[in-house]
C-alpha cells in the first residue's frame, strides 16, 4: 500500500495554457491527481505566470512505474520551455 503524498511544481513564466496542458498530461497518469495553484499576486506581472503552480497528489492507487512517469513529463516540460 502506497500512501498519499503531495508535491507542489512551480515554474516560473510558464503561461496558463501551458499549465493547463501540463495538467491535463499529468492527469492522464494513473494514481495522479493534479490540482491548478491560483496566482497570489495581487500585481499584473506580464513576465509572471497566470498560474502560482500545480499540486500534484499521488493516490493510494499510484505506482512506482507512475511516479516516474510524472518525473518524465515534468522534464520534457522544463527542457521545451527552458524552465
Amino acid at each position: 500500500m502506497t500512501l498519499k503524498t503531495k508535491e507542489k511544481i512551480e515554474f516560473a513564466r510558464l503561461s496558463l495554457a501551458v499549465y493547463q496542458e501540463l495538467a491535463a498530461h499529468l492527469r492522464q497518469v494513473e494514481g495522479v491527481r493534479v490540482d491548478l495553484i491560483p496566482q497570489s499576486s495581487q500585481q499584473f506581472d506580464y513576465d509572471r505566470s497566470q498560474i502560482g503552480g500545480l499540486w500534484i497528489e499521488y493516490t493510494e492507487t499510484s505506482s512506482p512505474q507512475s511516479r516516474e512517469r510524472v518525473e518524465q513529463i515534468l522534464a520534457y516540460y522544463q527542457n521545451r520551455y527552458r524552465v
